[in-house]
């Protein structure tokens, strides 16, 4: 099994040109225990001039960011240069299939800033969206349901579930996947979250 890696970011808009303001990995080695990992980026490389208030706001950049929460002061010691944690993101994710609840949205800001950098984005080109496993699971199991009298309306409901455009919620509440509202938006539970969904439809167990 190749290395994946559940990847997700926080970002400071949806916009083409946005900045990532905090990246979350876990490490799956075949073999391994998960690695955790997560950055937060230095508020001089974020050009928050340019940033959205809202896209901000989702993930709770004034309450969260170590340079701008409220309850204690920040010398930036505990974030990174965005060149230095781009460094260090190309270094994991080399070769590695990134996971993640629409992984493109994560692999294209964080390989447009790599390659601003003078860094090369080096991850394999297919990209694992949970949200479409899980989508595609939910109506395999559908499928299986419509053939017993007694479970056409789950089978109905699943299917409604699974039809774009979807809910990652919904989807992972159908698979028994369950995560607290601290953790959402937050790069690191939400990389959690795609593990989780990612286990589910895999069954992994362990």
């Amino acid at each position: 099994m190749t290395r994946i890696v559940f990847c997700d970011t926080e970002t400071t808009s949806l916009r083409p040109d946005r900045r990532a303001w905090e990246v979350g990995l876990i490490v799956r080695e075949p073999g391994e225990d998960d690695r955790e990992v997560s950055w937060f980026v230095n508020d001089r490389d974020l050009d928050l001039a340019n940033a959205d208030v809202m896209s901000l706001k989702i993930g709770r950049f004034y309450e969260r960011h170590p340079q701008y929460r409220l309850d204690r002061e920040s010398t930036g010691t505990d974030t990174e240069t965005e060149y230095d944690a781009l460094r260090l993101i190309e270094a994991i994710t080399r070769g590695a299939h990134l996971v993640g609840a629409v992984p493109n949205f994560d692999a294209d800001v964080l390989g447009a800033r790599m390659r601003a950098n003078g860094i090369c984005p080096a991850w394999h080109y297919h990209l694992i969206c949970v949200e479409n496993l899980a989508a595609g699971w939910l109506n395999r199991h559908a499928a299986v349901l419509e053939n017993r009298e007694a479970t056409i309306e789950e089978a109905t409901r699943l299917r409604v579930l699974a039809s774009p455009p979807w809910k990652s919620d919904d989807l992972s509440a159908a698979l028994g996947v369950k995560v607290s509202a601290e953790d959402r938006h937050t790069a690191l539970g939400d990389a959690r979250f795609a593990r989780a969904i990612y286990d589910a439809v895999t069954g992994r167990t362990t």
